[in-house]
C-alpha cells in the first residue's frame, strides 16, 4: 500500500516548523474506508467514504508512540492493527482507499494521510475490516 500526507497536513507542518502558526497534534487518530480514490487534496468530507450505515463507523487509535512508532526511511506506519470495525450489517462495497482523519464523525474533519489498497477489498454483509500492523504507511513527497 502506498500513501501520502494530505496537502492540509503538509501546510500545517510547514507553518509549524517555520513559525507561522503552531500545529496541535490530534490526541486521537481516526481511520475511514473509501470506495473511490483519495488524493493529497482530499478532506474528511471526501465523497465515497463507505456509507454511514450497515454498522460502518471510523475507527480510532490514541496518538502515541506505541500506536505510531517513530518514522523511519521517510515513512510513518501504524504500530498496532487498526481493528474495531463491526461486522458489516450489509454490503459496504469495494474498498480501495483508507484515510486517516482528525475526526471520528463520518464525512467530517481534516484528512491527515491516505493510502490506496494494493488490492481492493469487497466488504459484504458479515465481513469485518482491519489494517494490519505496518500497513498504513504515509510519506512526505
Amino acid at each position: 500500500m502506498a500513501g501520502s500526507l494530505s496537502d492540509f497536513l503538509e501546510l500545517e507542518l510547514l507553518d509549524h516548523v517555520w513559525g507561522n502558526a503552531a500545529y496541535s497534534v490530534p490526541a486521537t487518530m481516526y481511520f475511514g474506508l473509501w470506495t473511490a480514490a483519495l488524493s493529497d487534496i482530499s478532506t474528511g468530507a471526501a465523497a465515497n467514504e463507505v456509507p454511514n450505515s450497515n454498522g460502518y463507523a471510523r475507527q480510532s487509535l490514541t496518538n502515541n508512540v506505541t500506536n505510531f512508532p517513530a518514522a523511519a526511511a521517510g515513512a510513518k506506519s501504524n504500530g498496532v492493527a487498526v481493528t474495531g470495525w463491526a461486522a458489516a450489517g450489509g454490503n459496504w462495497g469495494s474498498v480501495t482507499y483508507c484515510g486517516n482523519t482528525d475526526s471520528g464523525t463520518w464525512g467530517a474533519g481534516n484528512m491527515l494521510g491516505w493510502l490506496d489498497l494494493t488490492v481492493a477489498k469487497t466488504i459484504n454483509d458479515g465481513d469485518t475490516a482491519q489494517i494490519a500492523i505496518g500497513d498504513f504507511d504515509v510519506t512526505m513527497t
